[in-house]
């Protein structure tokens, strides 16, 4: 277990460093090697490429790995929580209604001709992802059967995606333009200052997850073991719910609703290191899904250049078979 733990983190490093240096040569512009090293170490280039890296290529860079991992770690934390493989933020409709109420947000700044700030992004996706998440868990009162509670996370999602649609509709054509490409899932126009905001979120969230990871490996093996260990039940599932309600909002308010990420992700570090604790499970989430969402999105903005995909379009292309395969043998057991 500890050599293919070990082995998994050195083979996900690497292939992570490769990634962002693919993602930072790639592009409708050709930027030399010699030129990305001698920008990257502060050596200077010419002005056109030091913009186009420093300023475009690696904030976006960095913004898949953060925002991925966030993602991934949500998922993995809401799949502890409900003990289902299943659960996602995407698929409980929680990045959903962090969707609607930064598209309201973004429609009411904007038609007064106020700029809306990162941080004012974060807390509106943050309240629309509790409001969402709210409703599932008064539904999980009432319905235990998983299934059923997925499906009604599905239809709480269409419900705030519709209703996101029909205010999209009445705004504003510029307001339109704005929230076209974001709604639709997209790492575009992320500069230093949003990844600065999105590091210090991120990484407290990390952080508070690595500490709980005892308490949550405690909890997996059921509540009355968790409870004789003296595990506080009630404040561990608050904080599991805020912290991946909270790293959901952050992927939303920043690069809109990307797909599959939290449910697939967690479940492919799982069976690649055939093992459930969370002390390994969550850092092996995070690289994951910095990993899987770079990848993606490399191919959103290369594959048909200068035309650019949706990264959500593309992590559903590649990972929805994931969770259909997921889904398929856990019915057969």
């Amino acid at each position: 277990m500890k050599k293919r733990t070990i082995i998994f983190f050195i083979f996900i490093s690497v292939l992570l460093i490769i990634l962002i240096w693919i993602n930072l040569v790639s592009g409708s512009v050709s930027v030399p090697f010699s030129d990305i090293m001698d920008i990257l170490s502060g050596n200077g280039g010419k002005e056109m490429d030091e913009n186009i890296i420093m300023n475009i290529r690696l904030p976006r860079a960095e913004a898949a790995m953060l925002l991925g991992g966030a993602l991934a770690l949500s998922g993995y934390l809401l799949q502890t929580f409900f003990n289902n493989p299943i659960a996602g933020p995407f698929v409980l409709g929680i990045s959903s209604g962090a969707k609607l109420f930064v598209s309201i947000s973004m429609i009411l700044f904007m038609s007064k001709g106020l700029s809306v700030t990162s941080l004012s992004m974060v807390f509106s996706a943050f309240l629309g992802a509790m409001i969402a998440m709210g409703f599932v868990l008064l539904i999980s009162l009432k319905v235990k059967n998983m299934s059923i509670l997925i499906v009604c996370g599905i239809l709480i999602g269409y419900i705030c995606s519709s209703i996101t649609d029909l205010i999209v509709t009445f705004a504003d054509d510029q307001n339109i333009v704005n929230l076209h490409n974001w709604s639709m899932g997209s790492l575009s126009g992320i500069n230093r200052g949003d990844i600065r905001i999105i590091f210090i979120l991120v990484l407290i969230c990390f952080i508070v997850s690595v500490v709980m990871s005892k308490p949550m490996g405690t909890y997996r093996l059921g509540e009355s073991y968790a409870l004789s260990m003296g595990v506080n039940i009630k404040l561990l599932r608050i904080a599991m719910i805020l912290l991946s309600s909270f790293l959901a909002a952050c992927v939303t308010a920043f690069a809109g609703p990307i797909s599959f990420v939290g449910i697939a992700v967690p479940h492919l570090a799982r069976l690649s290191l055939k093992t459930s604790k969370p002390h390994i499970m969550i850092p092996a989430c995070f690289l994951s899904g910095a990993v899987v969402t770079l990848f993606c999105d490399c191919i959103a903005r290369t594959v048909f250049a200068p035309t650019e995909l949706s990264v959500s379009s593309v992590t559903a292309f590649f990972l929805a078979p994931v969770v259909i395969v997921m889904m398929v043998k856990r019915k057969r057991q």
